[in-house]
């Protein structure tokens, strides 16, 4: 291992095969585009059929390889097809991003039973399965990684919800479970823990200047995020330069988690 090391960038993505859920807005195209500027190769899954062919056009007009698919990851048969595609055009894979999301934002006691099963399906039981049919893939990188997408919500309460929490503490404790677990396949697994960050999914609670003023006061640092924030501590668990890092949750936060008294 140390003299593959020495003979590669390690602070590249260079050829690296990158599969990410949801890579079209906010974090997740930021994180795709992090990737395609450090050199790697990217392949992502998207809802909006429109929205997914103008980013790959874009990309690939300025001689990025970017390719991707329409797909919804909360469904099954989406998965599956996807995987598919991936083995044929790759034959492996280096990185998997589960950075899909979703939330309902309520009262414990008003959730309806759809949607408690929606936020799990998509937040939860669909990055496990990702996680799960990329093993294989994953197996034959020399420098293969799974990055999770969570939230400061999974570390602490914040006003999302509790099944939005429930479902990023259960992703915590899957990253943590697979790093022991995969580790000896040469899969790391890690995860990274925004705080509110400028993307369309909370576009609409920071229009609210009084929320917007309540999330600035509990940031030591006095802002929100921005998604490049985000994707950089992204591609940086990617690298061969964070090698040794596996089972670990970074908050990108401002100091949030870390403000007490």
């Amino acid at each position: 291992m140390r003299e593959n090391m020495m003979q590669i960038n390690r602070w590249s993505l260079e050829g690296m095969r990158v599969l990410i859920t949801g890579g079209t807005r906010g974090i997740g195209q930021a994180i795709a585009n992090q990737v395609l500027e450090l050199g790697g190769v990217i392949y992502v899954v998207a809802r909006n059929q429109e929205l997914l062919q103008k980013q790959l056009q874009e990309w690939q007009q300025k001689g990025f390889k970017a390719y991707g698919q329409r797909g919804d990851i909360a469904n099954p048969a989406s998965r599956q097809e996807l995987f598919a595609h991936i083995a044929e055009l790759w034959g492996g894979l280096d990185v998997l991003i589960n950075n899909v999301g979703m939330n309902i934002r309520k009262k414990a006691v008003d959730y309806n039973p759809d949607e408690y099963d929606e936020i799990l399906t998509t937040n939860l039981h669909s990055a496990f399965d990702m996680c799960r049919r990329a093993y294989a893939l994953l197996k034959k990188s020399t420098y293969a990684s799974v990055i999770n997408i969570l939230s400061v919500a999974g570390l602490t309460h914040v006003r999302t919800g509790a099944p939005y929490g429930m479902s990023k503490a259960a992703l915590l404790q899957l990253t943590r479970n697979l790093a022991v677990e995969w580790a000896q396949d040469g899969i790391r697994v890690n995860a990274v823990a925004p705080w509110y960050t400028r993307t369309p999914m909370v576009e609409q609670l920071l229009r609210n200047r009084d929320y917007l003023d309540d999330i600035i006061r509990r940031t030591p640092l006095g802002r929100i995020a921005e998604p490049e924030e985000v994707a950089a501590v992204a591609a940086f668990l990617c690298m061969p330069a964070s090698s040794f890092v596996t089972g670990q949750c970074i908050a990108v936060d401002g100091g949030f988690t870390v403000y007490g008294f």
